[in-house]
């Protein structure tokens, strides 16, 4: 099949069997591919009809959200297709891409192309020009006669993902689950947040619920404290944007189980500091907080300043760049008994390791047992995490009230298997706990 570049409402013959899409442009502004598996009446069949990047794998395997790639300043995300896969009931895959924070007028250089999976070969190129939208279906693939067909398109939604979803059937929750107090007022703090922003966190807290249901927890509340690792190993972390994203993503489950509206949040490295508590709708701004990390404070080579530091934000010359993990346990514990809650806590403790306090870290988290607190430690890599791996085998404990796991790379685990790892323990805990008496 010869390569061709099509105008919109154009369309060609596909006559190989697996395809990739591809939206490729100039890096800069952040853009998401995703798919919709269209039935009959224009509709998806369900939910899981949507490909995109926190619902990567459609359950036919047939549609598959590749991730991002890129060379030579071009970014380019993907979406491959085995048409043969695909089921009888899809009558079009719709092809779209999202823009996040921004709109399509600011994005130089974009194309979708239809690539022959098997030969590399380009099938179909449309170069789409757009302006205020945030949301274009570049294209669809289609069958006809038998046969499957593609269709440049260019529809554009002001809307963002919400309005696509909209006209196909997709559910996006604006204001999301909120757990049995309702909490009034999320939905403005969501509103405050630019369109990307607020449509990823609606999309991740409908998975935070789905897995609090898989493990017999709908509805629960808890308050959420976060605790990130900052000392000097974690640099190239902060630098490249992991530990946002981690804080973005995070912010999901606080939403979806929160007790009182804001998340309570550490840093930590040879000493502890309390950062800002984070809500949901100051999210952009608080994320300076998170990017202090990487301007020179850690190694102490921070500027010198004559003013005071901004309002809230942490010294991190002070914070300094050693593993002293016990210290900011033994600061959070504090901190729980001196403000208790209705709800227990739960607490999301990300580290890369170099753990080597083993034996202090082990006497704040035995002691902690009897306190209705959750500790959930997460590993950034394959570092040795010491007492932390090892507290689930340890003996002598009335409940369990630590988990762990660690991942090599947790910006490409996709967030239902993030979100289930997260809670799997959570639900058993505080069942546990209340048998025990330690919560009520």
């Amino acid at each position: 099949m010869a390569e061709r570049s099509l105008g919109a409402g154009a369309n060609v013959p596909v006559d190989v069997g697996v395809v990739r899409v591809e939206v490729s442009w100039v890096g800069g502004v952040e853009v998401d591919a995703s798919a919709v598996l269209v039935a009959a009446g224009g509709r998806v069949r369900g939910d899981g009809d949507f490909v995109f990047y926190n619902q990567p794998r459609h359950a036919s395997g047939a549609v598959v959200h590749q991730g991002k790639v890129g060379a030579g300043g071009v970014v380019t995300d993907r979406i491959g297709v085995d048409l043969a896969g695909v089921e009888p009931g899809v009558e079009r895959i719709v092809l779209a891409a999202s823009v996040d924070g921004g709109v399509f007028g600011q994005v130089r250089g974009l194309v979708l192309r239809l690539v022959d999976a098997g030969t590399e070969g380009e099938l179909a190129r449309f170069e789409m020009v757009a302006g205020s939208e945030t949301v274009l279906i570049g294209g669809e693939l289609y069958r006809r006669g038998g046969q499957w067909r593609f269709r440049a398109l260019g529809q554009g939604y002001a809307s963002g993902l919400a309005g696509l979803a909209a006209d196909f059937g997709v559910t996006v929750d604006q204001q999301g689950q909120q757990g049995q107090q309702g909490q009034e007022g999320g939905g403005a703090e969501e509103a405050r947040l630019p369109d990307g922003m607020r449509e990823r966190l609606s999309l991740r807290k409908r998975q935070v619920a789905v897995s609090l249901e898989k493990h017999g927890a709908t509805g629960m509340v808890a308050r959420v404290v976060l605790v990130l690792d900052a000392s000097g190993s974690m640099s190239a972390l902060y630098a490249r944007g992991v530990v946002a994203d981690v804080v973005e993503r995070m912010v999901a489950v606080a939403a979806q189980l929160d007790d009182d509206g804001a998340m309570q949040a550490w840093t930590f490295a040879s000493n502890p500091a309390r950062l800002p508590d984070l809500r949901v709708g100051e999210l952009p701004e608080w994320l300076r907080h998170v990017r202090v990390g990487q301007l020179g404070g850690l190694f102490g080579r921070r500027l010198r300043r004559r003013a005071p530091l901004p309002d809230g934000e942490v010294d991190m010359k002070e914070v300094g760049i050693g593993n002293e993990e016990q210290k900011v346990i033994a600061e959070v514990r504090e901190y729980v008994r001196r403000n208790p809650a209705g709800a227990p806590t739960l607490v999301l403790f990300f580290s890369d390791g170099g753990v080597y306090r083993n034996a202090e870290i082990e006497r704040e988290l035995r002691e902690a047992v009897e306190e209705p607190v959750f500790w959930q430690f997460v590993g950034l890599g394959r570092s040795d995490y010491g007492v932390l791996q090892r507290f689930d085998e340890l003996p002598g404990r009335r409940v369990d009230n630590v988990g762990f796991f660690s991942v090599d790379d947790i910006s490409t685990l996709p967030d239902p298997e993030l979100y289930d790892r997260l809670l799997s323990q959570f639900p058993r805990w505080v069942t546990a706990a209340r048998r025990a008496g330690i919560l009520r």
